[in-house]
């Protein structure tokens, strides 16, 4: 529907203040014209003109604008970013998901991989890993064997590479590629999904995950790992895609370098849900007897889909050139007769 409205561009409480006195200046000119009768060179006329661009400035502050409406039909698409933690904790074989039990915590962040690609079968993924930092391992794409091949690729950091475990790891990196799929896809939803122990081993203080509300539709925190927790096997610096070898002993795990004994890491629960709330999301632990094909992932996996909405869009657009115009005449005929009362009065 398109029709005239007032839009000042001072806002309604300075465009409105500024346009009162303005009127009040359009009322005291015939006022002052009436009471100066015979005392003043300005005559009928000039009163008329004078009262009129204050007139027409008064109606300039109150942005007349014509309202029109368009209706665009929008794709909201699903982007699902997924950020598994890759550090040596990760491998600790007391984790379980669905049927399988006392496997490490990144098998279970595999497993639960494969189930989201195919919660969300029109979706796009983009896959990162973080330990020492965040790496964006493949950007959005709609290939789910592309995310299969990486999540079965994935192995934790060689423990010699090790410098203690930060949740924000991938921080940074989220907030960087989902700001930029906000601005190229502003209708599309991102989720996202933050696998990891929850373990915080680095001396760092960590930065708040709360940032990303600023981008994302929804979040969800899926812990791995158990309460009783596990030795951390030691790995060693191998080819990518090839699993690490392990020492003879007690060499094989990683030391307490306070008691010199093999130290004991366990899913911090405390940290997950805490990471779930700065989101705005929620927690999910990844259990035996319990995949994603249940909980909160099945219902959000029903919830964004791919669908088409019709939106319609109000446009305003300001007319204040014709106004403009009128005022730059006004003020032409105002100059022109200025100058030949100045040049009949010398």
């Amino acid at each position: 529907m398109n029709g005239l409205t007032l839009d000042p561009s001072l806002g309604w409480t300075g465009g409105g203040i500024l346009t009162a006195l303005l009127l009040l200046l359009a009322a005291a000119i015939p006022i002052t014209h009436h009471r100066a009768k015979g005392h003043t060179d300005a005559g009928t006329l000039a009163t008329v003109r004078r009262t009129v661009m204050v007139l027409v400035l008064a109606l300039m502050v109150l942005t007349p604008s014509v309202v029109s409406q368009t209706t665009n039909r929008a794709i909201n698409a699903t982007d699902v970013y997924i950020a598994v933690d890759v550090t040596g904790s990760m491998a600790v074989k007391d984790a379980a998901y669905g049927d399988h039990s006392d496997i490490s915590r990144l098998e279970a962040a595999r497993l639960a991989v494969d189930d989201l690609t195919k919660a969300y079968p029109d979706a796009s993924f983009a896959a990162l890993r973080f330990g020492m930092s965040g790496t964006l391992d493949l950007p959005l794409t709609p290939d789910d064997r592309a995310i299969g091949n990486w999540s079965r690729g994935l192995r934790t950091e060689p423990t010699s590479q090790s410098a203690g475990s930060n949740l924000d790891a991938p921080l940074d990196q989220l907030v960087i590629s989902m700001k930029e799929t906000r601005q190229q896809h502003p209708d599309d939803r991102i989720l996202l999904y933050l696998i990891t122990d929850g373990e915080q081993t680095s001396s760092h203080p960590r930065r708040s995950f709360s940032t990303l509300r600023a981008y994302l539709d929804d979040a969800f925190v899926l812990g791995t790992g158990s309460a009783t927790g596990g030795r951390i096997p030691v790995s060693q610096d191998t080819l990518e895609g090839t699993e690490g070898t392990h020492p003879e002993g007690d060499d094989q795990w990683v030391k307490d370098p306070q008691t010199g004994q093999p130290g004991i890491s366990t899913m911090d629960q405390k940290n997950l849900k805490a990471l779930a709330d700065e989101m705005s999301g929620s927690f999910e632990h990844l259990d035996k007897g319990r995949t994603l094909d249940s909980g909160t992932t099945a219902k959000a996996s029903k919830q964004y889909r791919v669908t088409t909405v019709t939106k319609i869009r109000r446009h305003v657009t300001p007319l204040i050139w014709p106004l403009a115009l009128v005022e730059v005449i006004l003020l032409i005929w105002e100059l022109a007769d200025w100058i030949r009362t100045s040049r009949r009065l010398l």
